[in-house]
Formats: structure tokens, sequence, C-alpha cells
């Protein structure tokens, strides 16, 4: 490992402790840290602290004034939209009702997405929307939830793009981090839901043949289906 890779690498793992402090509350709005403490705690330089500062600025989680310190945000001004900041919040106990917050937010997205996607894909998006769905199909079966978790990005990402818009294709980082968050935290079943899988295959089929309605009622019954299993687990 180089030094330059040692360097990013403990960037990262200070900056994530701090970040999932922050997103959890264990590092509560109007809590003060400061580079000195960031250094004596991880061993790490100055330099080092403020970089990590700057990015936590930079999502809104952190303001540095003189004279006040570093200050913890209140969660209006979070960057809530940020992939990391998504990543953290899930690390958190409440992850299950995030998620619950975030299928809201997806059924808000997702469907309008199909249903565009229906009207603009072009046959290159269309295979690679057919083969994510036989991909997911198959790792289901097997219970490969690594597998099918890349091809259930790939499946959700190629939809976003495929509906041409930007604004939908910009989402893409956050509705991984959703899928991600609950594989890793183990949300999903061992064997994925045959029914939710054979959606997917409804929708990629839907987009295909240029059927909005059809596509838009299939991807919403996809994260009505995900909001229902998460909501099962939390009771």
């Amino acid at each position: 490992m180089t030094e330059t890779t040692a360097a990013t690498d403990r960037h990262e793992q200070v900056l994530t402790e701090l970040g999932v402090r922050i997103a959890s509350g264990d590092l509560p709005e109007g809590a003060v840290v400061t580079l000195d403490g960031i250094g004596t705690e991880f061993t790490v330089s100055r330099t080092l602290a403020r970089e990590v500062i700057r990015v936590l600025e930079s999502m809104g989680l952190v303001a540095s004034r003189r004279r006040v310190g570093i200050t913890v945000q209140r969660r209006t001004r979070w960057s809530v939209f940020d992939p990391r900041l998504i990543r953290w919040r899930l690390d958190g106990a409440d992850r299950a009702a995030f998620l619950l917050t975030l299928s809201e937010l997806r059924r808000g997205i997702e469907p309008a997405a199909a249903a565009l996607a229906a009207q603009r894909a072009d046959e290159h998006q269309c295979r690679v929307l057919a083969a994510a769905a036989s991909d997911m199909a198959v790792h289901g079966r097997t219970g490969d939830l690594d597998a099918y978790l890349l091809a259930d990005k790939i499946f959700h990402r190629g939809l976003l793009e495929a509906s041409g818009n930007e604004m939908f294709r910009a989402l893409t980082g956050v509705v991984g981090e959703v899928l991600t968050g609950r594989t890793h935290h183990g949300m999903m079943p061992a064997r994925p839901n045959p029914a939710a899988i054979a959606l997917h295959d409804d929708v990629a089929r839907a987009i295909r043949l240029g059927e909005p309605d059809a596509a838009e009622n299939a991807m919403r019954a996809i994260i009505d289906e995900a909001a229902q299993a998460v909501a099962d687990e939390r009771s």
C-alpha cells in the first residue's frame, strides 16, 4: 500500500466515523468538534482533519465559524440526497424507518421514470433491463444475494437512465444506496421474493413494448412490495 493510498483510506475512515455519528444523532445538532480533538482521537494530522471537515461542510452536516468552532448543523441543512449520507443513515439504528422514508421518495420517482422509459428507451436500454431482470431471476433462485444486488442495481440504474430525464438519472446513487443498505443490513430474505422478481420482468417487458401505464404500475408494485417487506421486518 502506497503512502497516498493509506492517507486516502484513513481519510475515508475518519470521514465515515464522524458522518455516522452525526447521522445517527450521537453528535447532535449544536455539538462542537475541533480539529485538535479529531486529530487526537483518530491519530491523524491537522491537515487530514481539516480535509474531513471540508467534506462534512460540503454536505451541510457541519459549519465552521470563528470563535464558535465546528458545529453540527440541524437536519434541514443536510444534503439529504448525498449517497454517502444515505449510507451513513442506513448504518444507524433507525434504518427501517429511514428505508420507509426512502420508499416514499422512490414511489414518487421510479414509476414515473418507468412510464417515460416506455416512451423513450432505445433497443440497447431495453436489452440491459431484460438482461438484469433475467440475472435477478437466476441469482434469486440460487440465493446469491451479492450477485442479485448487482443485477438489481443495474436494473434500476438502467431504468432511470432510460427515462431520458437527467433529474431522474441523477438519483441513481440514491436508489443504489437504498438497495445496497437493505441487503447489507440483512433486510433481504435468503431467497428474494419470486413475485418481486417477476415484477421486474414485467417492467422490462412493458418498456420494450412501449406500454407506459403497465410499466408505471409494475414499478409501483415493486416499490410497494419492498416497503411492505421492510414494514414486516420492523413488526
